[in-house]
């Protein structure tokens, strides 16, 4: 688990794991990203003997938290399994329980079914198919959008299906798997390191399922502003970097040759969203130009200190 100055969240999250036994969790480990709340003095006064807490000196972002965390746990303590989430996440009642009853040589990682503390699916975890790999998903994929390549909502009371591309709220993934596909690669800093590690995952032949009886729940806030542009403004700024720069490298990866010309449709569509930005549309712009060149070029060695800077101050709301 990867936290950074959300000590309200990651309090909640640690005591619904802890209430599952160690037959189920064996350890849990935790990476303090540099947080600059009451979150280390918080840790420093936990004594369960199954709290692994990582701290680390920077703020390496989800990406690089999720891979400094992964190794970790695989060196200290050696496990067949792990199970990766970020502070704001946690297995709903029964869900470790539901996963430790599943046929463990079937596949090599296995997705949860995401959803808001309300109840409602969380859209953002999930889970999908490559629509370049399945012609039908991608014919779909024209007619219904993200609709068409992403799992139907029927399946979160299905049995479970095979899939390509996943999150990493809830997500179970073997030693075997760990083998194929590395570690993620912590360079992203925020946001597509899972969807290009379970992409790759995947491609290396490895097998990933969503099963819908390991459930967890997900406390989510990204977005800000309010009226039209709500749900289409990132906060703060400097997010919109890593999105966008990271998904270039996730959709080059799932389409192949196909993704030139997509970039037709994919860039207009982005550079759109500049009047969503009211106030702040010249860092909009700054941020997003560099998110492309970036991503087409493969440029992962810019620090999160350019990035801010690009961003400039956050406007007032």
């Amino acid at each position: 688990m990867v936290t950074h100055n959300r000590l309200d969240k990651l309090g909640p999250t640690i005591d619904r794991l802890l209430a599952s036994g160690p037959s189920l969790l064996s350890a849990i480990v935790i990476v303090d990203n540099a947080s600059t709340d009451d979150t280390a003095d918080w840790l420093a006064t936990q004594t369960n003997p199954r709290l692994d807490i990582v701290t680390s000196k920077v703020n390496l972002g989800g990406a690089g938290g999720f891979e400094t965390g992964m190794r970790h746990a695989v060196a200290r303590h050696d496990p067949d399994w792990l199970v990766v989430m970020d502070d704001d996440a946690r297995p709903l009642p029964g869900a470790l329980a539901a996963f430790h009853a599943l046929p463990p040589e079937k596949w090599d990682a296995i997705a949860a079914a995401v959803y808001f503390p309300d109840g409602r699916i969380c859209e953002m975890n999930r889970p999908s198919r490559n629509p370049f790999w399945h012609w039908r998903l991608f014919l779909r994929t024209f007619r219904k959008g993200r609709n068409g390549f992403h799992i139907p909502h029927a399946e979160y009371d299905g049995d479970g299906c095979e899939i390509d591309v996943t999150s990493f709220v809830g997500f179970f993934i073997s030693r075997r798997a760990l083998d194929m596909a590395g570690f993620p690669d912590g360079r992203l800093f925020l946001y597509g390191d899972d969807g290009l590690y379970t992409l790759g995952l995947t491609r290396a032949s490895g097998r990933i399922a969503f099963l819908p009886q390991v459930a967890f729940e997900h406390d989510f806030t990204t977005f800000g502003g309010s009226g039209a542009a709500k749900g289409q403004r990132f906060r703060p700024l400097w997010k919109i970097y890593y999105h966008h720069r990271n998904l270039l490298l996730l959709y080059r990866m799932a389409a192949g040759w196909l993704f030139w010309p997509a970039l037709l449709i994919v860039l207009p569509k982005w550079f759109s969203k500049v009047r969503h930005h009211s106030g702040s549309r010249r860092a909009f712009l700054r941020l997003m130009s560099r998110a492309v060149f970036d991503g087409l070029f493969n440029r992962l060695d810019v620090s999160h200190d350019a990035v801010k800077r690009l961003a400039g101050p956050e406007p007032h709301e």
